[in-house]
Order: C-alpha cells, then structure tokens, then sequence
C-alpha cells in the first residue's frame, strides 16, 4: 500500500517511524513537505503534483497530515484537496483546524457536555476583574489561541503578573485564553493516543522542577499508564465530538474527575513509545491501512 506522509520533515520523530515501520510491514511510504504539493482544480482532471513536476501525489492509498501550526492554512489546503479528491486522510481539514483552535476546540467540548477547566476570553483591561471571578483565580493559566508543545502556555500567580502579561500579549495583537487553574493537577496531565474510536496507549506526563507544564517537549517525564474507564471514556468521546479519528487528547486529574485541555490532531509519540514500550507507529499504521481498504471497499459498493 502506498502511504503518504504529509510533514515538513522527514527527520521529526514521528514521521521517521512511520517510515521505518511502513517498510518493515511491507508497505511503500513517501515523505512530501505540504509546501511542496502543487494543487490543481478544475471540472477535469483535478489533481496534486509533488512542486512543478508532473509527478501526481493523489494515487496513494492513504494520507497520514502532519500539519504543523506555522503552515496551518497551507497544510490544510493540502489536506482538503486530498478528501475532494477522494483519498482516504487520517483527519481531515476540518477536524484538523477545529483541534488547532483552542477556543473552538473547548467550545465544542462544552457543547457536548465534556468536562473541561473554566475558560474566559478577554480582550480589554477593564475585563480583567471579571475574568478572574469567572475562573477563580488567581493563580490563573493563559494560553494562546494558536500553540503546541506547550509554547504560549503561562502561569499567572497574581492579578498584577496577569495584568503585565495581557498588556504585552494583546499590543502584539495576540488573543489569550484566560483559564481555571487546577491546583491538584499542578505539574502533570495525561495525554491519551486516540486512534479509531480506542485509547491504544495513555502516559502520565510530570513536569521538571521548576515547571508547571508537564509536555515532554518543555522537559516533563513520562510514565505508562492504566487510563480508568471514565477517563477513557472521556478521551474517546473528545476525539469523536470533534472529528478526529487519530488524537493525543489531553486531560488534567481534578477533585470531580477528567477535565479536558486539549485535543492534538498531529499527535508526537516519542514519549508515549518510551514510556509504554509499545510500538505506536505500527498501531496507527495498522489502522490507517485498514481505514483505506474500507473507505475503498464503501465506495466500490457505492
């Protein structure tokens, strides 16, 4: 089967075992930078060329996006002409730029009735007072509307530092999340690997020292986790209510249960391997392949 991956590059982790592991399981997998797709539209013949070449890219069986927040809108574009074209894509643009947006993605949680910390947006210093009252704070986190790894992420320990911080964010033109902070859950979070409706593998990710943000990339450490039910109940239905069939989705540990922070659409998993000692890149394979033989299969039979 000929796989696709789409990222900006093929020494990511990621994207380099989805290489290794594709060739071990007898597939053909290709690596093209997003910015690299030439797409073309029209009532004949539309298509995707890899940069000015003749060479087509839509005669794959499968995509796998890695789109990443600095070529959001191209990388989405990309995707977008893929599903028109009637390739199967783990993902897709929609569901991709829901979980890209943090207040989009919260607001549809909410919608749903999925559990997630109090969140105000705010744009004017005369809300500040009130924003504080709506998520008792402070302490308080902020969070920029755009981000990953935990860049934009911050703790404001006092109204003054929260003052100081949405002065300087919002004269860079920035929209800030101002959010409830989860005093139990303080340096630590679960991230839970979505894929096909199932929790394949979950970790605890704790924070270093002198950090409140527990991502791997900020230098938190992970470790293997049994998810109970209700949290991955709640990690499967946040991955279906925004329509992501592979998701990183995760949750802080509160007093009243899972509380949900954030849905990833384009998932790492070099920490979750390490710490589980489970071959991740082979199970999202093994679901993408299987993904493509039935979306074939249906529109065969259609």
């Amino acid at each position: 089967m000929k796989i696709l991956v789409l990222s900006r590059r093929r020494s990511l982790y990621s994207t380099r075992r989805f290489v290794e592991t594709a060739r071990r399981m007898g597939h053909r997998p290709m690596v093209v930078d997003p910015l690299n797709c030439f797409l073309v539209c029209g009532a004949s013949n539309p298509s995707v060329y890899h940069k000015n070449s003749h060479k087509r890219l839509d005669d794959v069986d499968v995509v796998l996006p890695r789109i990443g927040a600095s070529i959001t809108e191209y990388g989405l574009a990309v995707v977008n002409h893929f599903e028109a074209l009637g390739v199967p894509v783990v993902n897709g643009a929609q569901a991709i730029a829901q979980s890209r947006d943090k207040l989009r993605s919260l607001q549809i949680l909410a919608q749903h009735r999925i559990d997630i910390p109090k969140t105000v947006m705010a744009r004017t210093p005369a809300q500040i007072e009130r924003a504080l009252q709506e998520v008792g704070g402070p302490p308080v986190v902020l969070k920029l509307v755009q981000g990953t790894q935990g860049i934009g992420v911050m703790l404001a320990e006092t109204q003054s530092a929260l003052e100081a911080i949405l002065d300087t964010l919002w004269g860079l033109g920035q929209n800030i999340l101002i959010q409830e902070f989860i005093p139990e859950s303080r340096g630590r979070d679960i991230r839970a690997m979505v894929v096909g409706g199932k929790v394949i593998a979950a970790m605890r990710r704790i924070a270093r020292v002198g950090e409140f943000r527990s991502n791997i990339h900020r230098g938190g450490e992970g470790r293997v986790l049994l998810l109970p039910a209700e949290y991955e109940r709640v990690a499967v239905e946040s991955a279906r209510v925004t329509g992501l069939t592979l998701a990183g989705v995760d949750m802080l540990e509160s007093r009243v249960g899972p509380k949900v922070i954030e849905i990833n659409s384009s998932p790492g998993f070099e920490g979750l391997e390490a710490a589980t000692r489970l071959d991740i890149a082979r199970l999202i394979l093994n679901f993408a392949v299987e993904y493509s033989a039935h979306r074939r299969q249906s529109r065969a039979r259609a």
